[in-house]
C-alpha cells in the first residue's frame, strides 16, 4: 500500500451512500470538465509569486502569459492546454467503505462524454506498440484504487490530466543505496537540465523514492497532489525540497525554458520502504498546468 500524500486544498466535499461505479464515473466527469479548464488554485497563486520574484524580464512576462492564460481558459471554458493528456483515477478508500466490485467499469464512458461535451483534445493510441490508432474517444482512463486506515467511513477521489510533454520529460533511476539525498537531487538536476523545457516550465516535480522499480513511479504521481507551497510532513524531507528547489533555481532553465530562476514552483517527495540494496528513484515533471481536482467522499449513510 502507498503512503497516502497530503491533498491540497481545492478539495470538494460530498455525501455518498455508496462507492458505486454510476457515482464514481459522475464525478469523474465532473472533475475533468472543471481541471481541463481552470487552473488548481495553488499553482495559479504559486505564478503569481513567482511573477513577483522572477528577476529576469523575459521570465516576468512568461510566467504573466501563463496567467493570462489562466484566466482566459477560466473564463471562456476553453482549455488551460491543447494537450488535455491521459486520465487518472485515484480512489482512496476508508476501512468501513463498501466499495461496489464494479467501480471503475463505467469510467470510461463518463472520460468519452466529458472529452465530447468540453471538445477536448483526444490523445490515447489503442496499443503503444502494435496498434498507435487514435481510440477516439480518449478512453481507456488509467484507474487505481487504494485502502488507507484510517479514513474509517471516507472516501478520497482524485482526478488528473497529464500530459505527454511533461511525461516524455519525466524518468526513473535505480541509484546505488548509498547515493543517498546528494544523488537524489543530482538525478533530479540532470533529468530538468536535459528535458525539463521540454516540459513547459516552470515545473512542479514529484519525487518518488523507495519501494520497488515498478511501484516507484505511483509515488512521484501522488505527490503530484500536494498543494504548492505546503510543507512536506516530514521535516527532513521539507529540508530536501528547499534545497532541491534552491538547486533548480541556479540551473537557469527558468520560465518556458527562456532562462530565468523560476525553473520549477515546487519539488514534492514522496517516500516509502524499500530493498536494503537498491534505491529507486522517479522523476515526475509536471508543466505548470497541473491540472488535477480531489475529493473527499463520506461514505456513511
Amino acid at each position: 500500500m502507498y503512503p497516502s500524500p497530503v491533498e491540497y486544498n481545492d478539495r470538494m466535499e460530498k455525501t455518498v451512500d455508496r462507492l458505486d461505479s454510476a457515482t464514481i464515473a459522475r464525478l469523474v466527469g465532473e472533475a475533468i470538465a472543471h481541471i481541463a479548464c481552470e487552473l488548481r488554485p495553488d499553482v495559479l497563486a504559486a505564478l503569481e509569486r513567482a511573477r513577483q520574484e522572477e528577476g529576469d524580464a523575459r521570465g516576468q512576462v512568461i510566467l504573466g502569459q501563463l496567467i493570462e492564460n489562466a484566466h482566459i481558459a477560466a473564463r471562456d471554458r476553453v482549455p488551460l492546454c491543447q494537450d488535455t493528456g491521459t486520465v487518472w483515477v485515484l480512489l482512496e478508500v476508508g476501512e468501513a467503505c463498501v466499495v461496489s466490485a464494479d467501480v471503475f467499469s463505467k469510467v470510461d464512458a463518463a472520460v468519452a462524454e466529458a472529452y465530447r461535451a468540453c471538445g477536448l483534445r483526444m490523445s490515447l493510441a489503442r496499443d503503444a506498440l502494435v496498434d498507435r490508432q487514435n481510440t477516439g474517444d480518449n478512453t481507456p482512463a488509467f484507474c487505481e484504487l487504494s485502502f488507507v486506515q484510517g479514513l474509517g467511513h471516507g472516501a478520497r477521489l482524485h482526478v488528473m490530466l497529464k500530459g505527454g510533454g511533461s511525461d516524455n520529460a519525466s524518468r526513473i533511476v535505480m541509484l546505488e543505496p548509498g547515493a543517498g539525498m546528494a544523488g537524489v537531487r543530482r538525478a533530479v538536476l540532470e533529468a530538468v537540465v536535459e528535458k525539463g523545457a521540454n516540459a513547459c516550465p516552470p515545473l512542479i516535480l514529484g519525487i518518488g523514492v523507495g519501494a520497488t522499480f515498478d511501484k516507484v513511479a505511483g509515488l512521484s504521481k501522488r505527490a503530484l497532489l500536494r498543494e504548492v507551497g505546503s510543507n512536506n510532513p516530514v521535516p527532513a524531507l521539507d529540508v530536501f525540497e528547499h534545497s532541491v528547489l534552491a538547486a533548480l533555481k541556479a540551473t537557469d532553465v527558468g520560465p518556458g525554458g527562456f532562462g530565468g530562476q523560476t525553473t520549477a514552483l515546487a519539488a514534492h517527495v514522496l517516500t516509502a520502504p524499500c530493498h536494503i540494496a537498491t534505491l529507486p528513484v522517479a522523476i515526475n515533471l509536471c508543466c505548470s498546468a497541473l491540472r488535477s481536482h480531489s475529493m473527499f467522499l463520506s461514505c456513511e449513510a
